[in-house]
């Protein structure tokens, strides 16, 4: 009487079996452009900013020290007019001494203290020949608005006088402005020598 139950049941556990497996895929889709033409940036002075060497002494006990702002120039060369923006990695993350995304770390000094910060932004821009300005993107180049200031969860582009849509560039050409600041020295410990070690990386992107 029970013999013709067994098959019934193998088959609805066979069948839920299958279901599993079927629930258990997921697909990858990967896609992308390649765009035929490259740019290339470049920073003048080999994008070195060399402050020397820097008395303790004269350096604010209670209050930060502004160093004074250095400015070098920024070149983008691509090969036929092209869209793009900049990216800016801080090198030294986590060593700003105050948190921000506007903020890039100078290193740190016996093995733990933030040495200070400094902060980038760009002067009014030249796009082959024509002034233009600058806008900034913080979802990846849906939405843009007017910004010179490098951040590091945003991407940087140029845009007409009157505009906030990215526009093609052959040749940009801009001043970079590096403004660091060192930290107090009340958070300090500045017994021996201590190296100002700021690094960020600007890269091309294309949009």
């Amino acid at each position: 009487m029970h013999l013709p139950i067994k098959p019934l049941v193998a088959s609805l556990l066979l069948a839920g079996a299958t279901q599993a497996i079927a629930a258990s895929s997921v697909d990858l889709a990967v896609k992308g452009l390649i765009t035929p033409s490259s740019c290339t940036p470049t920073l003048s002075n080999g994008g070195a900013v060399d402050y020397g060497k820097l008395s303790a002494k004269d350096l604010n006990v209670d209050n930060s020290t502004a160093l004074p702002v250095q400015t070098l120039q920024l070149t983008v060369t691509c090969e036929a007019a092209t869209l793009i923006a900049m990216e800016s990695k801080d090198n030294r993350e986590g060593s700003s001494y105050i948190d921000g995304v506007q903020y890039y770390g100078l290193g740190l000094i016996n093995g733990s203290e933030k040495l200070g910060l400094m902060e980038m932004r760009l002067a009014p821009p030249v796009a082959d020949g024509i002034a233009v300005r600058f806008i900034a993107s913080y979802d990846g180049g849906t939405a843009w608005h007017p910004d010179r200031q490098l951040a590091r969860d945003s991407i940087t582009s140029v845009a007409d006088m009157n505009s906030i849509t990215p526009k093609p560039v052959q040749l940009l050409s801009a001043d970079l402005q590096i403004s660091p600041t060192i930290a107090p020295t009340n958070q300090l410990t500045l017994d021996n020598e201590a190296s100002i070690d700021g690094s960020v990386t600007l890269t091309v992107r294309y949009l």
